[in-house]
């Protein structure tokens, strides 16, 4: 412990005084009007001025000091409340599965056409109905709810369908429901989407993934913007995605989406099989 009995210090009010205890927690000093106890050493970080350099050096450096300790403390104590919230959420999303069945297709895909409008707004609309008495109407995409992702693709009108692309992808918002919506826009997560760049797009195949199991070399996509999408190839597009980002920024926001998009669905996210999808069966040209 430093001594400072009898160290001349400078108040900011009282003016000058001396020492005459100190411990860990609180120096009193007496000045001209009386003697006054404050908080060591806090209290030199404003108030309080030393004569002695060699000591006011000593206090400043262990002012910084537990400034430092402070911090580190409110930063361990942060850690906890967001391991504390995610459990939280965890455990809700649990819930969630428990009350409600998983439905094994409840992904979409969409054939986009207007692609910088649904990366601006971060929604997708499901299409209109085109025939019947609801013709013009938007589609209802019953199957849609929390857990489901929807997938964002795109093909020139002169390439093969074998050449679309996944532009990105997105966790639908917390508390959509397909059933009850009515304007047909599907809006986007808050925090788990992704934009993919032109040089990962080309990387990332939607017939990589997308196969009909009734003709596994069939790949038409014969009319309209929607189809519904197995759950496990969403899986396998994200972990995808997190190895084309390895190394970069955006890869812990891929694997924050991954670990998101299994939890809601029920999958375990080690034992995601390897993509079988249309473009593994092609023999020859197609």
């Amino acid at each position: 412990m430093l001594d400072l009995i009898n160290k001349q210090v400078t108040h900011e009010i009282f003016g000058r005084g001396n020492v005459v205890n100190c411990d860990e927690s609180y120096i009193k000093i007496n000045f001209e009007s009386g003697s006054k106890r404050f908080i060591f050493p806090d209290a030199f970080k404003k108030f309080l001025t030393l004569s002695d350099e060699r000591a006011a050096n000593i206090i400043k450096n262990k002012i910084q000091k537990i400034q430092e300790e402070r911090k580190e403390e409110e930063e361990r104590l942060e850690k906890e409340k967001a391991l504390i919230r995610e459990q939280q959420s965890l455990e809700k999303r649990e819930k969630i599965m428990k009350n409600s069945e998983v439905i094994l297709k409840s992904q979409s895909v969409f054939w986009i056409k207007a692609e910088e409008s649904v990366f601006e707004d971060w929604n997708v609309f499901s299409g209109a109905i085109k025939s019947g008495q609801r013709k013009g109407q938007p589609r209802r995409l019953v199957r849609i709810n929390q857990n489901s992702g929807c997938l964002l693709t795109k093909r020139n009108i002169d390439e093969h369908e074998k050449n679309r692309r996944i532009l990105g992808l997105f966790m639908v918002d917390k508390g959509f429901s397909g059933r009850r919506c009515v304007d047909g826009y599907i809006p986007a997560h808050s925090k788990h989407r992704i934009r993919l760049s032109n040089e990962e797009s080309e990387k990332m195949l939607f017939w990589n993934y997308y196969i009909n199991n009734n003709n596994p070399e069939n790949i038409v996509w014969k009319s309209g913007r929607h189809r519904y999408f197995d759950n496990i190839w969403m899986a396998q597009i994200l972990r995808d995605i997190i190895n084309l980002r390895e190394g970069t920024a955006e890869q812990e926001d891929a694997e924050k989406f991954l670990k998101y998009f299994c939890q809601m669905n029920g999958i375990d996210v080690d034992g995601i099989p390897e993509p079988n999808g249309a473009l593994e069966h092609i023999v020859g040209p197609c």
